[in-house]
């Protein structure tokens, strides 16, 4: 169930954004509330997964830093910057859903 809801926040952060460059993203507040809602849910599953589990599934992605985004998500909302979020969906993001979708499989 919590691999569904990574895959699922994943998935979503990516629709919207999609067709979004990092400045479209930084003007627009509502889809960066969303996006940051999708990636507190991420992190959140793999904290109940659990570190030893979440490293079996995801072996290429470090654990702790996606619990660390998920604290600076939490405790630091104020400072993050909107280029570090709109990356993390592009870059970051894609490794985790491919080992969560196999996970599934």
């Amino acid at each position: 169930m919590r691999i569904l809801d990574i895959v699922e926040n994943i998935e979503a952060a990516q629709s919207y954004i999609e067709g979004m460059s990092v400045d479209d993203f930084a003007r627009s507040p509502i889809t960066i509330d969303a996006v940051e809602r999708c990636l507190q849910r991420v992190t959140e599953a793999a904290i109940k997964i659990g570190e030893h589990r979440f490293c079996i599934i995801a072996p290429d992605v470090s654990f702790h830093q996606v619990r660390g985004l998920g604290n600076r998500l939490r405790h630091d909302y104020d400072f993050l910057d909107e280029a570090v979020v709109y990356n993390t969906v592009v870059e970051s993001l894609p490794v985790l859903l491919a080992w969560c979708r196999s996970a599934l499989d």
